[in-house]
């Protein structure tokens, strides 16, 4: 069998509706580190196996995240190009360079007042709620979890929402890699449009920190950080919060006492960075030569994806990832491991507390097994979440 036709692709539909099983089909067939595709003719590894995938996010020397020498031989036209592509920001470089920008983004997120963002989102969760109440049914992805978690991130960043809604538009065709380059434009234009007037008006957020940061970050470096932020907030964080209420709605150790309590949600949200992370398959890198991990040469310069919910879910490591322990890889490892993490923590359980204690009495309106995954090779995300619940 040919190098080619040995590939699995990560980009259809059938591998969307039941990745676990791909995942088990994978680890049978090739071990930790897998040969895929992540767009068509666009090659990779997809990393498994989970000391697999710690070796290769502590080892930024030899997988560094910088992916400009791949991209020179992946086309324009690639719908995961602008996903993957270089940018001057945190996500896309390494050495000096990812330390400046790591630099800048910490400490502008680390200024963010906790009580503050727990305040703003139980705000948002009662008004997104109070739009739809009297209908007894609504869509917990694009009624709720989408619009909560963009006019969040908006409040955090100090973004109008005229701005921030071409920001979420042009992420979105980004992750889904469907007009994918257009997305690129309309993101990237909206985001110098943020700095222009944070420059103008500063204010008590993140972009405003980031632009007045010792890193001395120029125009189109401001604009990166921020396409980061926004990449990392709006869709993931809308997984998280839907993916965590399909769980608390159908997984019995959950549904049989929706309102158990905080202790209840972080347990549930936990499962979900455990079994079905927001972000399945990410962290990639881009060895400069080829390198060996177990016995298996990466080749140069092709990109090594880390799957974090098939690691988190590898056979191998027995007992010693246990069901809530957050030694899981869904925020990432190492150098490149996210910083705004305990961020999207609280507002993702925040929200979740919100609405089970607005509408106690929800139900899925369709059997768990019937819902729709979006196609992609890297997000987890469903394409709806239609539940009903009384109005009285």
């Amino acid at each position: 069998m040919s190098a080619a036709t040995a590939r699995l692709s990560l980009y259809e539909p059938d591998f969307a509706q039941d990745p676990h099983s791909a995942y088990q089909r994978m680890r049978e067939q090739y071990g930790p580190l897998v040969p895929v595709d992540l767009a068509p003719g666009v090659p990779a590894t997809l990393v498994i196996g989970y000391e697999a995938a710690r070796r290769i996010l502590g080892d930024p020397q030899r997988f560094p995240a910088d992916p400009r020498r791949w991209q020179v031989t992946v086309p324009d036209t690639c719908p995961i190009r602008p996903m993957m592509e270089y940018r001057p920001n945190a996500l896309r470089s390494a050495g000096a360079e990812h330390a400046r920008f790591r630099a800048a983004n910490t400490a502008a997120l680390e200024a963010v007042d906790q009580h503050a963002l727990r305040d703003h989102v139980e705000k948002v969760a009662a008004q997104t709620i109070t739009a739809f109440q009297a209908d007894g049914k609504a869509d917990l992805l694009t009624q709720y979890a989408w619009p909560l978690a963009f006019h969040t991130l908006s409040y955090l960043l100090g973004c109008p929402d005229e701005v921030g809604q071409r920001i979420a538009d042009g992420m979105s065709k980004i992750f889904d890699g469907v007009n994918a380059s257009i997305g690129n434009q309309i993101l990237t234009q909206a985001v110098t449009d943020l700095v222009d007037l944070r420059r103008a008006h500063p204010g008590d957020d993140v972009t405003s920190r980031l632009i007045v940061h010792v890193a001395r970050l120029n125009e189109n470096e401001l604009g990166q950080q921020l396409i980061t932020l926004y990449g990392a907030g709006i869709e993931p964080l809308t997984n998280l919060i839907t993916n965590t209420l399909l769980e608390m709605l159908t997984n019995p150790d959950f549904c049989g006492d929706l309102h158990a309590g905080d202790a209840s949600v972080r347990e549930a949200l936990d499962t979900v960075l455990y079994r079905d992370p927001p972000l399945a398959n990410f962290s990639m890198s881009y060895p400069p030569r080829p390198a060996d991990i177990g016995g298996y040469l990466l080749p140069a310069d092709e990109p090594v994806v880390i799957s974090y919910a098939a690691c988190n879910n590898d056979p191998a490591l027995g007992t010693r990832l246990p069901l809530g322990n957050r030694a899981h890889l869904a925020w990432g490892a190492g150098p490149h491991g996210c910083p705004a993490s305990s961020h999207a923590y609280l507002i993702a359980e925040a929200a979740i507390l919100h609405i089970l204690d607005a509408l106690p009495e929800i139900d899925l309106t369709t059997r768990r097994e019937e819902l729709t995954w979006r196609p992609g090779p890297f997000n987890r995300s469903l394409v709806t979440l239609p539940v009903t619940f009384p109005t009285h």
